[in-house]
Parts: C-alpha cells; structure tokens; sequence
C-alpha cells in the first residue's frame, strides 16, 4: 500500500501564496507520476497540477497556470504544489494523488491510484 500525507494548506487572503506538500511512503518505488486536484463545497473534483517522474513534464489547468507552479523530489518522494496570488475561488480541499506510470492523462480521475485525505485552502476577499 502506498500512504500520502499533505500538509500546508490553510486560511490566507486574496493575493497571498502557500505552499502544499505531499510526502509519499509506503510501497512505492519508481516511475510514477504526482500531482494535485481539488474539491470546492458542492462541485466535482477537478484536476489542477501534474508532474512525470522525472520532472521535464508537467500538467495545469487553465484556471491556475501562470499563478502555481508543480514540483517534486525524488529523493524524499514527495511533490511540492506552489500557489501563488490565490484567488477566492481557488478555496478547496487540495487531494495529492499519484498515477502509476506516465503523468499523461493524469486529469483522469479513473486512473488515479492513490489518493491522500485532503488539506485546506481557504481564500479570503
């Protein structure tokens, strides 16, 4: 089984920046893509970030490409999801996720694999 613990999230103002993290331990060893989506009261888990394994390729939705940036460290088996100039509208739970394989289709939440239990980012005007 594969464990995946995020931290970072809280309650911030419209324009500030957080960063999450999400540490993966358990059975998991390589080639495996990470990323995050997120959960807004009432709406549909969407994606928001994903990176290969190696790094050289990552995933944003329109909605925060420019303002977050995705990254990873092999070596602690953990991603990094940096949010910056956070919008209201950006206030979710923010689930880690990792897919076996090729980050590629990472938006699909069928083939996700494991998920963690979510942290909290909560945007104020």
């Amino acid at each position: 089984q594969v464990q995946l613990v995020e931290s970072g999230g809280g309650l911030v103002q419209a324009g500030d920046s957080l960063r999450l993290s999400c540490a993966a331990s358990g059975r998991i060893f390589s080639n495996y893509a990470m990323g995050w989506f997120r959960q807004a009261p009432g709406k549909e888990r969407e994606f928001v970030a994903a990176i290969s394994w190696s790094g050289d390729s990552t995933y944003y939705a329109d909605s925060v490409k420019g303002r977050f940036t995705i990254s990873r460290d092999n070596a602690k088996n953990t991603v990094y999801l940096q949010m910056n100039s956070l919008k209201p509208e950006d206030t979710a739970v923010y689930y880690c996720a990792v897919k076996l394989g090729s980050a590629r289709y990472f938006t699909d939440r069928n083939g996700i694999n494991y998920w963690g239990k979510g942290t909290l980012v909560t945007v104020s005007s």
